[in-house]
């Protein structure tokens, strides 16, 4: 069954093809937030590459839940003869929420890295018997395990070494590198969104809250509505400011301090800890003995410290943070 999805959703953008306009919420160009997609003709390379905008249904077995969040439930099935996870995207109150978050969800899909949940095939068109009311799209992406960096740093009793820590850390670097290389902001980094390979691999998944920002260096973005996590949001977002890559530097800077310490990042009321970073520049307490106790752990807070710089331009670049990372592995 084919799917009404956008063809350039799940293809690069540098195949030479005639485009058409067409509305789309997660998009930016320098001429507006508008999704170029292309006409109905396709040979060759283009052709090969649609696979990933159908769902061969018959293929799609034993379907079981693994978990569910805001706007969907993910289940672990077989694809292909492939173990799958699969993310059925509902329709909540708000419905242009919802329809947002699936087309969000698709701005990786381009994209192949080792540290970011690849997806397969998507659908917003779904077979009678597997369709629910509320259901807006269905995505199948690769299986990277069940387990996530919030449960291994809160739920588990196994140590966790600083050597892991920064193992993780530079896996999610990567990822981000990779990310911002094709203009995609994450926007709800968190350890909850990370997910650990039964190979100890990171990989950043759940991009339902992402963005694709525009190419051009003359275009600003600014969203209209913030999401995302407010323990790990970027003060210039709470301030409507412009959205860039450093917003996810930010958040990368609280999930590497919850690594090392094990702790939550604030606790208390949280329109008074969105108030107090924003006008008192709050953040996590890095005065903990992991930090002090070794020239090391010195140098991790000071890393960090830059990561979640109120000034974006202070904080350093994906690149930078990998390379930085590297030194301290």
């Amino acid at each position: 069954m084919p799917s009404p999805i956008p063809i350039t959703r799940l293809l690069p953008k540098d195949l030479g093809l005639e485009f058409g306009a067409c509305s789309s919420p997660v998009s930016s160009s320098a001429s507006g937030s508008t999704l170029r997609v292309p006409p109905n003709r396709f040979h060759g390379k283009i052709a090969h590459r649609l696979w990933s905008s159908v769902i061969n249904w018959r293929e799609l077995q034993a379907l079981e839940p693994i978990g569910s969040g805001g706007f969907g439930t993910v289940f672990r099935g077989t694809y292909l003869g492939k173990t799958v996870a699969v993310k059925k995207v509902k329709c909540v109150k708000n419905k242009l929420a919802s329809r947002q978050s699936f087309w969000a969800e698709l701005n990786a899909a381009h994209l192949h890295h080792q540290n970011i949940v690849r997806v397969i095939a998507a659908s917003t068109c779904t077979p009678a018997h597997l369709s629910s009311k509320d259901n807006i799209g269905t995505i199948v992406m690769e299986f990277a395990g069940t387990l996530n960096l919030q449960q291994v740093i809160y739920g588990l009793a196994d140590p966790l070494p600083t050597d892991r820590c920064l193992r993780y850390s530079a896996d999610i670097a990567r990822a981000l590198q990779h990310l911002h290389a094709h203009h995609v902001v994450h926007l709800d980094l968190k350890p909850a969104n990370v997910l650990l390979s039964e190979q100890g691999v990171c990989k950043i998944a759940d991009f339902g809250c992402s963005f694709k920002l525009s190419s051009s260096n003359d275009t600003e973005t600014h969203l209209s509505e913030i999401g995302g996590t407010f323990t790990h949001r970027a003060p210039e977002l709470l301030k409507g400011e412009e959205v860039s890559p450093r917003v996810d530097v930010y958040s990368f800077g609280i999930t590497m301090w919850q690594l090392l310490t094990r702790e939550a990042p604030y606790e208390g009321d949280r329109q008074c800890i969105l108030y107090a970073v924003v006008a008192y520049n709050l953040r996590p307490c890095t005065n903990r003995s992991v930090f002090t106790r070794s020239p090391l752990g010195r140098t991790c807070q000071k890393l960090i410290s830059r990561c979640w710089d109120g000034d974006p331009g202070i904080r350093p670049t994906a690149d930078q943070l990998l390379d930085e990372l590297s030194v301290l592995m």
